[in-house]
């Protein structure tokens, strides 16, 4: 072992030789670096209700093979409230958020995850409201990504060209009636957005 830095062997195989190849330290730190200052894509939405007041945050990070979402509302009905993506990103029509369109299933599979051949893409867990109002839960979801990523393993942006909403209903997903779990009408929506750099 040398004096001086410590020689890290990769031991590579390629038609039957074995290459090493040393990595120094300040190599190995510049890797890590560069790992770290890969810094994930996040995005926000600000909900508001259906006369236009704000009633809670959220904020989104691409996770590994997902999105991770962190919902910080107030003032909204207490109870079990049906949630999904919208595949417009547009709050602008606050009365019924129509504009918003439907949800986001590229795929055309079946709503809810109670569903045998769902669920579609747009779909999430319901959000449990507290009495006061309040409600603050941190989920995570496979289906879609933030940001457009090619491959096989592509899942549909929330910041298309188009963008895309969280929507909160006025009842409980049951997550297997069609089209929406008997979520009914909705009460809040947010527009996903990027944070800007």
């Amino acid at each position: 072992m040398h004096i001086f830095y410590t020689l890290f062997l990769l031991l590579l195989c390629h038609v039957g030789e074995v290459y090493a190849i040393e990595l120094k330290p300040m190599e190995l730190q510049l890797i890590e670096r560069q790992s770290i200052e890969r810094q994930p894509a996040k995005a926000y939405s600000t909900l508001i209700n259906n006369t236009g007041a704000v009633v809670g945050n959220v904020h989104y990070t691409e996770a590994s093979g997902g999105v991770l979402i962190e919902i910080k509302a107030h003032s909204l009905p207490p109870g079990k409230h049906g949630m999904h993506f919208h595949k417009v990103g547009t709050c602008a029509d606050h009365t019924h958020f129509k504009m918003a369109k439907g949800h986001i299933m590229p795929t055309g599979k079946p709503h809810g995850y109670l569903h045998p051949m769902g669920p579609h893409e747009g779909n999430l867990p319901n959000l449990i409201v507290h009495a006061d109002g309040s409600a603050h839960v941190e989920l995570y979801t496979t289906l879609v990504s933030l940001q457009k990523v090619s491959g096989k393993n592509s899942k549909p942006p929330l910041l298309d060209e188009d963008g895309s909403t969280l929507m909160v209903h006025a009842h409980t997903d049951d997550h297997k009636t069609q089209p929406i779990g008997g979520a009914g009408r909705r009460i809040a929506c947010g527009v996903v957005k990027p944070y800007k750099k």
